[in-house]
């Protein structure tokens, strides 16, 4: 392909996007295919022969769209939010023409430090102490697996990364029982073990019961087992519920254990001076992540990492074979050593694009609306004689089921439920997905994508009431 064609294809590939941003609510939030359907779709065999990009576009537009969910749509309120933007767009167009390796200083100055800037304009306008370094991963995951491979590092003297950890089987990991399933991986890739996760009992709020925590940590010691790491969580994906950090990360500094937060989509809020709050005591912990590819209007992936102590970071995943070594590595930061893989993208970009295009105010003013809006479902839901609240609301999640009756039989309740979301989801106006809380199936709204309106919540909260009593009209 020359670069007049390539000019010609990506005016047409960007003609479509534009028309796609513009129309994606009009689509089916959720993809109504059958299992195997995109699949069978698909040619079975590698093409021999090249085909034309205008040829591969007419099939990707026929044959995958109808099996794509679509996460931009303002009718999204699944999971957590994806969020794009234009700006992010754009910028993810440039880091994909570029197709910069950012692994080190040399291999794209810029990348690296841009990163290190975008992180200290992040660090200062979510109230992250001063000294804490920031990096960006692709994962909440992967942060968290190195915040837990760092803890383990640090508690060993560095020794499970020369001899392995068959010496040191009893370390010990803490985090809530509402905590992400994450935290369970990275402790068995750590090689630490399932069995040395300490899931701490939740209270009323189901956030994390810090005496509880603080007993286990005690017993631990006495029965000879090492704490290593606790993981706490501001916004928990069930519910959105926030551990009491302060009291965490006292509890972190008087054992001397590793303490990681978890603030994976919650975290944009820190944004918003009136929540900063959330993180009193952050300063006695070790380690902090959130996602700005959930909140924050930047494209998946971007998962910003934060140290205090960056030296514990470099010094548990850095190697340096030959062919890595350069002339500046003394004088520079080399991302490849403060985290899990050697290649990086260049995700600070597409940041970058995002903070200066919106602009500080502007997010808050997003993220504020965002809260607005939950508000007012969370009133509706209070008000209403068929809906109730499971949970109180802490930011722009709403919980509630569907028990017109106030039946107290929890299994009747729960497949009514099941039936009403399964009911929502094949229509394809909007799209919900579901957790439980003690046992009761609970329907969430997360409200936080990038465009959606006050317009399209009131639309939203209709479709459920009239969904709700087609389903009841067709049980009697």
């Amino acid at each position: 392909m020359n670069s007049e064609e390539f000019r010609q294809n990506a005016h047409q590939f960007v003609d479509w996007m534009a028309d796609y941003l513009k129309d994606v609510e009009t689509y089916p939030v959720k993809s109504q295919v059958r299992p195997k359907e995109i699949y069978n779709r698909i040619g079975d065999h590698f093409p021999v022969k090249g085909e034309s990009i205008e040829s591969i576009f007419e099939d990707f537009a026929k044959d995958l769209l109808p099996g794509i969910t679509h996460w931009q749509s303002p009718n999204f309120y699944a999971y957590f939010n994806a969020n794009s933007s234009p700006p992010s767009v754009l910028a993810e167009m440039l880091t994909a023409t570029l197709g910069v390796q950012g692994m080190k200083w040399d291999t794209s100055p810029a990348s690296t430090e841009l990163e290190q800037r975008t992180m200290e304009w992040l660090r200062d306008a979510m109230a992250i102490p001063q000294g804490w370094i920031g990096v960006i991963q692709d994962t909440a995951s992967s942060a968290t697996l190195a915040a837990i491979i760092s803890a383990r590092e640090k508690m060993t003297n560095f020794d499970t990364n020369q001899n392995g950890v068959y010496a040191y089987s009893k370390l010990r990991i803490y985090c809530s029982e509402e905590t992400h399933s994450s935290i369970e991986k990275g402790v068995k890739i750590a090689g630490l073990g399932k069995e040395n996760i300490i899931k701490i009992k939740s209270d009323h709020l189901l956030q994390m019961d810090a005496s509880e925590l603080e007993k286990c940590i005690e017993e631990d010691k006495k029965n000879g087992h090492l704490p290593c790491c606790i993981i706490s969580t501001v916004g928990t994906t069930g519910t959105t519920a926030i551990d009491p950090i302060e009291r965490i990360s006292a509890i972190s500094e008087r054992h001397n254990v590793w303490h990681h937060i978890d603030a994976a989509y919650l975290g944009s809020a820190l944004l918003l001076p009136e929540y900063q709050h959330l993180i009193k005591g952050i300063e006695k912990a070790d380690s902090f992540v959130f996602n700005p590819h959930k909140w924050m209007f930047t494209n998946f992936d971007c998962s910003v990492y934060f140290v205090k102590d960056k030296e514990a970071l470099i010094q548990t995943f850095s190697i340096l074979p030959e062919y890595l070594k350069t002339r500046n590595d003394n004088d520079v930061d080399n991302h490849c050593d403060w985290g899990i893989p050697l290649g990086r993208r260049f995700r600070s970009l597409k940041l970058w694009f995002v903070m200066r295009y919106y602009g500080l105010e502007e997010i808050q003013s997003k993220l504020r609306s965002h809260i607005s809006m939950a508000e007012w479902l969370e009133e509706q839901v209070k008000a209403s004689s068929d809906f109730h609240m499971i949970i109180p609301r802490t930011m722009n999640l709403v919980c509630f089921h569907f028990n017109p009756e106030l039946s107290k039989n929890i299994d009747e309740v729960n497949k009514l439920n099941e039936d009403l979301l399964d009911q929502i989801n094949s229509i394809g106006n909007i799209y919900l997905t579901h957790t439980k809380v003690e046992g009761k199936y609970t329907l969430r709204m997360v409200i936080g994508q990038t465009n959606v309106t006050m317009e399209h919540i009131r639309e939203a909260w209709r479709h459920i009431q009239d969904v709700s009593n087609e389903l009841i009209s067709r049980n009697n």
